[in-house]
Formats: C-alpha cells, structure tokens, sequence
C-alpha cells in the first residue's frame, strides 16, 4: 500500500484507521509492537489501553511493512537490517515512493495528452 506521510493531516489515528492504510489486522500491529520495541515501543496509549500513532509512528510501521511484506525478511531479519542499515532503508523507500508518484503524474498526464473520440 502507498501510505503517502505527507497527506496525514491529522495528529494521531487510532490503531484501526493505521491498520485501513496498510490493508492489515489490527492484531498484526499490535504485534509488531511487541516484535519492534525499538522502533514502535513509544506508541501512545490512552489510560484504556487504546494506541494512538502519530506520522513518525506510522513512517516506521512503513518502514517495518516494506522489509517484513514486501521485501519478504523473517521479523528477525528485519530487525537485524533495522539496527544496521536503517538509513539504507529509508532512502530506498524514499526513491521507492518518488518514482510512484512520478508514474502516477505520468499516467494522469497521458489520459489528459489522450484525445478521446
């Protein structure tokens, strides 16, 4: 999924809202909470428990989706490139997302360029 940061509008979303952009289970977040304390240990709770992810909460869960579904790591794995090759990763996605909007321009420009009969 294209979870484009710099359309989040809001300041937090509820883990239910986070799970919709990812097209996940709610459980596989909280799960990856527990598997990913570096990263997702500071998840804000209210005093029920419910979880609260800000923008830097959901670019790590991008960042931790890319590795684990994408790229297909074992949850160890991704942990391990986490810790030494964080940067790598970061701006690989970064050019990752630019060339999907840059395709995405391109194809909007080309319905537009298109004459219709």
């Amino acid at each position: 999924p294209e979870v484009d940061e710099s359309k989040l509008t809001k300041v937090y979303y509820t883990i239910t809202e986070v799970a919709g952009m990812f097209h996940v289970n709610t459980s596989l977040l909280r799960y990856w909470e527990k598997e990913f304390p570096t990263q997702l240990g500071q998840v804000k709770k209210n005093g029920k428990g419910d979880r609260y992810y800000n923008k830097q909460d959901i670019g790590k869960l991008k960042l931790i989706f890319h590795l684990v579904k994408e790229r297909r790591m074992t949850l160890e794995g991704a942990r391990e490139f986490l810790k030494n090759k964080k940067r790598k990763v970061k701006d690989e996605m970064t050019l990752v997302d630019h060339l999907g909007q840059i395709r995405n321009f391109l194809i909007d420009l080309k319905k537009h360029l298109t004459p219709t009969s």
